[in-house]
């Protein structure tokens, strides 16, 4: 099923993936705050849909995954009362992304920077294009991060590596995005549609109710929530896992194969 909204394409896929473009290419997929909104209810109106596994987030055309905040709409913010409210409506927005119950992936078709880089960075995983390029390039404009993407990437690959980043407004390709953990996978640009799937098969072959399991758990890391309250999360979605039916017949289908 494939539906427009707004600056988006939606396509629900058979497979449980809804994939989300960002439909602004003659713009380089630039985000402006009712496409961040938009992006924000396409990911929340899935939330509770026990047929969706995962969602992945790309931009239209091969130049820009997304190439940051809207500048034009942006200039007429120049107050601290207008600012806040900007930069609180956006990370609101990213924090859809943050807490969505299920896996969200981007995939870099094409070069994330600015805010196109927050957005990249505040998914659960990131497909990069061998061609494709992230970067915090706000510095240029003599500005930080805006969008809460600041403690993502350090968190992500380090306060080191994000200081790099950051601070010398780096374009990071793919294969060094690759080694720092900043990218899950390299995708091949002349098979990107195998590499895809085979990267997000494993994933949807995963009970439904135990992906939501494993993201409450990351998104938990991702809030740094109390030790022991992350582990009294973790028993409550094993005890539902555990006494499953899912569980017992994939534990007889293992003893049934060892007795052969």
């Amino acid at each position: 099923m494939r539906k427009e909204y707004g600056d988006l394409v939606i396509e629900t896929r058979e497979s449980g993936v809804r994939w989300i473009t960002i439909n602004r290419a003659g713009k380089h997929n630039a985000l402006s705050r009712g496409v961040l909104e938009q992006i924000a209810h396409a990911v929340t109106d899935v939330a509770d849909d026990p047929l969706i596994r995962s969602i992945v987030l790309r931009g239209a055309g091969e130049r820009f995954y997304a190439a940051g905040g809207d500048l034009v709409e942006l200039s007429a913010v120049r107050d601290e009362a207008a600012t806040m409210a900007m930069t609180d409506q956006a990370r609101g927005a990213l924090d859809a992304i943050r807490d969505c119950p299920i896996p969200v992936i981007a995939f870099l078709n094409g070069d994330a920077i600015g805010g196109g880089a927050e957005l990249a960075v505040a998914c659960d995983m990131r497909l990069q294009l061998e061609s494709a390029r992230i970067g915090y390039i706000q510095a240029k404009l003599a500005i930080t991060s805006a969008w809460g993407g600041g403690p993502d990437l350090c968190q992500l690959v380090g306060a080191s590596r994000a200081m790099r980043m950051m601070a010398r407004a780096e374009l990071i390709d793919a294969q060094t995005a690759l080694a720092w953990g900043l990218a899950d996978v390299v995708i091949r640009k002349a098979s990107q549609e195998q590499d895809i799937e085979a990267f997000i098969a494993p994933i949807l072959n995963c009970p439904a109710h135990v992906l939501r399991g494993i993201k409450a758990q990351t998104r938990a890391a991702r809030r740094r929530i109390a030790f022991d309250d992350a582990r009294a999360l973790e028993q409550r979605h094993l005890i539902h896992a555990w006494l499953h039916e899912d569980h017992w017949a994939a534990a007889e289908a293992l003893l049934s194969k060892g007795k052969k």
